[in-house]
This record gives C-alpha cells, sequence and structure tokens, in this order.
C-alpha cells in the first residue's frame, strides 16, 4: 500500500471504485510530469496507444497494468480498479481472524503455540508492506534469492522466512522496476505468491490478503498463466478462510482455465494443471459441493499420473501423484468423511515427499482425520511424527495446534500427549 498522498485523494478512490483503471494511468502520468509519449517510450508504444489506454478505449490489458505499474498505481487500488477487490484506505495491514474462529480462542491457541518469534517478526513484513519495501543490498542473482527463500519455506523454517521476505520483496521490486520484463514481473508475483503461502500456514489472513492480491496483480502483469495461477491458489485459500467460498472458487476456476489455454504443453503446465484441479476439489469440499470435489480430485488423480514421483528442483509446482493422494485426504476430511480420508491416504508414506514441510503435512492432514474419526490414539501417533520431521508443522499452524491443546484437554492419558505438549514448554498434565 502506498502512503503517497495522491493515491488516497478523492478522484483517485473514485476512479478505482468505478473501475477505472486508465484514469489511474493518467493521474499517476501527470504527477510524474510525463508526456503520453514518455510512458509510452517506456512501454514501447506510441502516444496514442497510451491515450486510449488512458480513455478507457483499449483491448491491451496487460499493457495497461504494465503502464500502471510504470506510473506508480498502488498495486491494491490497481486490482480494485480491474475489479479484482474493493479499494480500501491505505492503512497498515493488520491481521484479521478467520469469520469461522473464535478470536479469543485463536489467540489463546496461537500463544500457547509458542509462536513469539514469527509473531514479532510479522510487524516487520507488514512495515514492508505498507509501501514498496527497500532492497537488502544482497549482491546475489534474484532467482538465487527466490530459490533460497523457498527452501527456507519447504524446510519448515518459518521464522528465517519471515526474516528474509520483506528484503526479498524489496529486492524483486528494485530488478522489476528496473527490466520492465515479463519476467520481472513474474519473478515479483512469485514473491509475494511465497509470503502469501507462508503467512497462510502461519493463520494470518489479513496481510496474506493483501500478498495475494499483489501476487495477482503482478502475475497479470507478466502474463504468465502460471504465476498467475499460483497467486490464485493462495488467494482461494485466504478466501476459504474468511468464509468466501464462493469466491474462492471463482477464482481458482478462472486460474484453472488460464492454464488450459496454454495447451499443457510442457511438464510444468501439467503440473500446474493438477496442482489447480486438486485445489479446486479442495475449495469445492470447503464449500460443501461434495459432487464437485470428489470429481475434480479424480480429474486431478487422472492429469497426475504421468508426472515425475520426485519433481525437478525449482519447479513453480512442485506436484507429484503421491501429493494428490495427500490432497485426496483433505478431500473427504472437508467433507466430513474421516473414513474415506484415511482410506485415500492408507498408502501414503514419508518417503514419497521430498521436504520436511510435505512430510509434516502428510502427517498432520492424517492427524486431523483421525481426530474427526475419533481416534485420540492415532491422532496422537500423526502429531508425534509430523514433530519428529517438523516441530513448527505442528506449533506454527494455529489448527494444528487447538487439535493439540483438545488432546491434552480431553485426552490427557492417551500415549504421546505429554510429548506434544511439552512441544511448547508446557507442563505435562
Amino acid at each position: 500500500m502506498s502512503t503517497d498522498p495522491l493515491w488516497t485523494t478523492r478522484r483517485a478512490q473514485a476512479l478505482a471504485a468505478g473501475q477505472q483503471a486508465g484514469g489511474l494511468v493518467r493521474i499517476g502520468r501527470e504527477a510524474l510530469g510525463w508526456r503520453q509519449a514518455d510512458l509510452g517510450k517506456r512501454l514501447r508504444c506510441s502516444a496514442s496507444t497510451v491515450s486510449r489506454l488512458e480513455g478507457g478505449r483499449h483491448g491491451d490489458l496487460p499493457l495497461l497494468k504494465a503502464a500502471a505499474v510504470e506510473v506508480g498505481v498502488p498495486s491494491e487500488l490497481l486490482a480494485a480498479s480491474l475489479g479484482l477487490r474493493a479499494p480500501t484506505p491505505p492503512t497498515v495491514a493488520v491481521d484479521a481472524p478467520s469469520v469461522r474462529e473464535d478470536p479469543m480462542l485463536r489467540r489463546t491457541v496461537i500463544a500457547a503455540a509458542g509462536l513469539a518469534a514469527p509473531l514479532s517478526l510479522l510487524g516487520g513484513l507488514e512495515t514492508a508492506l505498507a509501501t514498496t519495501p527497500d532492497p537488502s543490498g544482497s549482491p546475489l542473482p534474484l532467482d538465487a534469492r527466490l530459490a533460497s527463500a523457498r527452501a527456507l519455506f519447504d524446510a519448515s523454517r518459518h521464522t528465517d522466512l519471515l526474516q528474509a521476505l520483506p528484503g526479498l520483496l524489496g529486492d524483486a521490486h528494485h530488478a522489476a522496476a528496473a527490466a520492465r520484463t515479463d519476467l520481472g514481473y513474474a519473478r515479483l508475483s512469485t514473491a509475494y505468491t511465497l509470503a502469501s503461502t507462508l503467512l497462510n500456514k502461519l493463520g494470518h489472513y489479513g496481510p496474506s490478503r493483501l500478498t495475494a492480491d499483489r501476487a495477482s496483480t503482478y502475475a497479470q502483469v507478466s502474463g504468465s498463466p502460471l504465476a498467475a495461477a499460483a497467486a490464485a491458489r493462495e488467494l482461494a485459500a485466504v478466501l476459504r478462510h474468511q468464509g468466501q467460498e464462493a469466491a474462492a472458487q471463482r477464482h481458482i476456476t478462472a486460474a484453472v482455465s488460464g492454464i488450459e489455454t496454454t495447451g499443457l504443453a510442457t511438464d510444468a503446465q501439467a503440473s500446474a494443471y493438477a496442482q489447480m484441479l486438486a485445489s479446486t476439489a479442495y475449495t469445492a469440499a470447503i464449500a460443501g459441493d461434495r459432487d464437485q470435489a470428489l470429481t475434480m480430485i479424480r480429474e486431478a488423480g487422472r492429469a497426475a499420473r504421468d508426472l515425475p514421483h520426485q519433481p525437478p528442483p525449482g519447479r513453480l509446482f512442485p506436484i507429484t501423484p503421491a501429493a494428490i493422494d495427500l490432497y485426496a485426504v483433505g478431500v473427504h476430511w472437508a467433507l466430513g468423511d474421516a473414513g474415506h480420508a484415511l482410506e485415500a491416504g492408507r498408502n501414503l508414506h514419508a518417503g514419497q515427499f521430498a521436504t520436511p514441510e510435505r512430510k509434516g503435512r502428510m502427517h498432520t492432514d492424517l492427524a486431523r482425520a483421525w481426530w474427526q474419526r475419533g481416534n485420540p490414539e492415532q491422532t496422537a501417533a500423526e502429531l508425534l511424527k509430523a514433530a519428529r520431521v517438523s516441530r513448527s508443522e505442528v506449533t506454527d499452524r494455529p489448527p494444528i495446534w487447538q487439535i493439540v491443546t483438545e488432546l491434552r484437554t480431553r485426552n490427557p492419558r492417551t500415549a504421546g500427549v505429554r510429548e506434544l505438549g511439552a512441544l511448547a514448554g508446557a507442563a505435562s498434565s
């Protein structure tokens, strides 16, 4: 969000509310003292094309978005002007609890989980999100920094990643502004998508909504259907947690259509397609659309059938056949069918997953199914396995730690419950 008063004026807000992105481009260009020809030079188009863009008479949406970025239209205002979200006053993002959650319970669960270190770093990330973050000054290439940040997520090193994100976002902004290429904006979108992925995992949906919106905006500027799909997946996750299942389904469905237009000619595109079908299935399950959920998870299984069992490094959507089976566990759990969830996961094992984050997620998803089934012994056993792979997959995720809390309250004598309680330094019951 920008603190420039230009974008808080009634004129700018009215243009955003009226979905007049071209008008925002005009006031941004005029504030910079540029002629239409000056902006056209930067966009590699004619002054007359800029005039059409600003007047709303255009058929080149990527060019319009690139123009908005060039003149500094804040991403959230640009998103509003494109109908991607409602305009909001430019204030520092704060955490908003899920409409399905009791806020007091959520705070209690987070505090009990020992999340003081990650929470203390959220302030720094939110400050970075309030304006364009400053670059870190790192001499490493941006691709290397993105890969390193992703490796932190895969290793479930949430605190380290929270600390690294402000500088990474600053570097991605600096690189995109310097290059002004589709690839630069795709990388910037990827950085924001990673931030949203982490914030979703930690249960901080307010700042995650902001990062997901920005990821979507820059993905559309880049014209990359894969970057757009990755951003849409995180935005859908936020919307699900905010009780907006129908909106989540619309975003996911549009992303699937975008990937289909690629022709699925490469393994990366095929992986993205399988991933988004699985995400569609889970979103439908959360919305209670059983037929759609089951149809989509079957389609995802077919789409992933020929994918490698271990994806190559750096793939944006590292989906595998085993990962689709894990999605099926989540789909059946969301539909309230623990028996089918456990049946879907009966052949899963940690060796099928390459990272601590995925191994831990496998165990926690199975734990949720066992808890839904009413089996505290198996629930505790899976949670302990998850914690031994990656402690933070249990302690840093509020819904999972809530299960631990309930286990300690309802089943204090169950094997493994005392050990789970000790993860947060809590006194044994």
